[in-house]
C-alpha cells in the first residue's frame, strides 16, 4: 500500500496528486482534528483526563474507520480520476486517526487542568497546519484558511465543553 501511495506520487501530474493523495489526506486530516474536538472535550469536562484519553482514542479509531470505509466507497476512480479507491481510504483513515488522536495524547497528563493547557495549543498546530496544508496544495489564503479551520474548530471545541459543564 505504501508503495502504490509513493508510486502515485512520484509518477503522477500535479492533478493526480492532489486528487489521489493530497485530498484524500487533507480530507481525514480535516475530519479527525475537528470531529473529534467535542467529545474529547466533553469527556474532560465530564469525567477528567483517563476518560478524555480514552474517548479520544475511541472517537480517532471510530472516526478513522468509517472515513477511510466511506473515501473507499464513495467512488472507485474511474469515473473521477481519483485512483485506487482502497488506497484513497487508507490516506483517508490514517489522516482521520492522525487528526483524531493527536489532541488526545495531552490528557496522558492526569491533572485535567494541565491536560487541558497543553491540549488548546496542540489543536491551535494542528488547525495552523491544515490551514498551511490547503494554502500549498489548494492555493486557499493563508488568512483565509486560518480563518475557516479556526473557526470549524472553535464551533466543534465549544459544543463539546459546553456539553462536558452541562
Amino acid at each position: 500500500m505504501v508503495d502504490s501511495v509513493i508510486e502515485s506520487w512520484r509518477g503522477g501530474s500535479d492533478k493526480e496528486r492532489l486528487l489521489q493523495v493530497i485530498q484524500p489526506g487533507l480530507i481525514g486530516l480535516i475530519d479527525g482534528t475537528v470531529s473529534t474536538l467535542a467529545p474529547i472535550f466533553a469527556a474532560a469536562y465530564l469525567a477528567g483526563s483517563r476518560a478524555a484519553l480514552l474517548v479520544g482514542f475511541a472517537a480517532a479509531l471510530g472516526a478513522a474507520i468509517s472515513m477511510g470505509i466511506s473515501e473507499a466507497l464513495s467512488d472507485d476512480g474511474a469515473l473521477t480520476g481519483r485512483g485506487d479507491s482502497a488506497t484513497r481510504g487508507v490516506i483517508t483513515g490514517v489522516a482521520t486517526f492522525i487528526g483524531g488522536s493527536v489532541h488526545a495524547l495531552p490528557f496522558l497528563i492526569s491533572d485535567v487542568g494541565t491536560a487541558l493547557a497543553v491540549a488548546y495549543p496542540i489543536v491551535a498546530c494542528e488547525l495552523v497546519a491544515i490551514a498551511w496544508i490547503r494554502r500549498r496544495f489548494l492555493s486557499v489564503p493563508l488568512t483565509q484558511s486560518l480563518l475557516q479551520v479556526t473557526l470549524a474548530g472553535v464551533m466543534v471545541a465549544a459544543v463539546g465543553v459546553a456539553v462536558g459543564q452541562a
